[in-house]
């Protein structure tokens, strides 16, 4: 018996080898890789068209009652940060690892970052150097209002909601945590652009906290931020977890991952924020 098992296995490949030769019309006629999705939406409060990259989870099907939570994904492209993430996901929810719930993921594609992901700078230097930036308001206005139903409507959602932004996207991020901390109870903010007017949302009082909310921040060695006034984002990013640890129902974990830098930091990030923000299998919204 303990023979047979490589044998059947043998035959197996062997079988498969010979069946792709004599079937040259695969390769004569390749299929497409589906990864998930591209939706759009209208929005009204930006005066533009919005391309939405959409994965649904393995088994996600409209005729069933199961519903998932959603995973905002700024600088969501498919050349940006959609694929490695929606990749991580998945990873993630192999029956051998089960460690995140099956989730559909909404990676929000780009139009004009500087202008979606910044509040106004009071630095002149900045509104010369950025002349669209400065309507984060919008933007926000925008996932609440209009992208946030959306979704809820299409697609089969339950109240778990998280947002994912790197940089600029982080900075953003840490602007909705701060002021409009219930719009997702999940946030990864990795390498935020804190920065930004002289670091000055680092000066805000964090708005009360009413539901649970994980909050990752991740940074690497990254040393002084791109401002004229020197910032060094890892001291930044330290300074935005010791202020959101003294808020109420708030679980706050900090990395330092110093064998990353802004460029690398994401993927790596992503995957221990989804490590330590889901640190049981027994978790409620699983």
């Amino acid at each position: 018996m303990k023979l047979l098992a490589p044998i059947l296995v043998l035959t197996f490949f062997t079988t498969l080898t010979f069946a792709q030769k004599n079937t040259p019309s695969q390769a004569d006629h390749p299929k497409p890789f589906v990864l998930g999705v591209i939706d759009e939406i209208h929005s009204s409060v930006l005066s533009e068209k919005r391309i939405l990259n959409i994965y649904l989870p393995e088994g996600y099907s409209k005729t069933d009652t199961t519903k998932y939570p959603v995973v905002y994904l700024l600088d969501g492209s498919a050349d940006e940060d959609f694929i490695h993430v929606t990749g991580l996901f998945q990873f993630n929810n192999f029956s051998w690892i089960d460690r995140v719930p099956k989730s559909i993921i909404v990676g929000i594609a780009n139009v004009d970052r500087k202008r979606d992901f910044t509040y106004p700078t009071t630095l002149e230097a900045d509104k010369k150097r950025y002349p669209t930036a400065g309507h984060s308001d919008k933007f926000i206005s925008f996932l609440e209002t209009e992208l946030q139903p959306f979704i809820e409507k299409k697609y089969k959602t339950n109240s778990a909601k998280m947002l994912i932004g790197q940089s600029l996207a982080g900075l953003l991020a840490t602007e909705i945590l701060l002021k409009k901390p219930a719009l997702f109870n999940k946030y990864i903010i990795i390498s935020p652009s804190l920065w930004w007017d002289n670091g000055s949302l680092l000066s805000l009082s964090p708005a009360n906290v009413d539901q649970k909310t994980g909050i990752y921040i991740g940074v690497g060695k990254e040393g002084l931020t791109p401002g004229d006034t020197p910032r060094v984002m890892e001291v930044d990013a330290n300074l935005l977890a010791e202020k959101l640890r003294k808020v109420k129902n708030s679980s706050v974990h900090f990395d330092y991952l110093p064998a990353e830098d802004h460029a690398t930091i994401t993927h790596q990030a992503v995957f221990n924020a989804l490590r330590l923000l889901y640190p049981s299998q027994q978790e409620g919204e699983k």
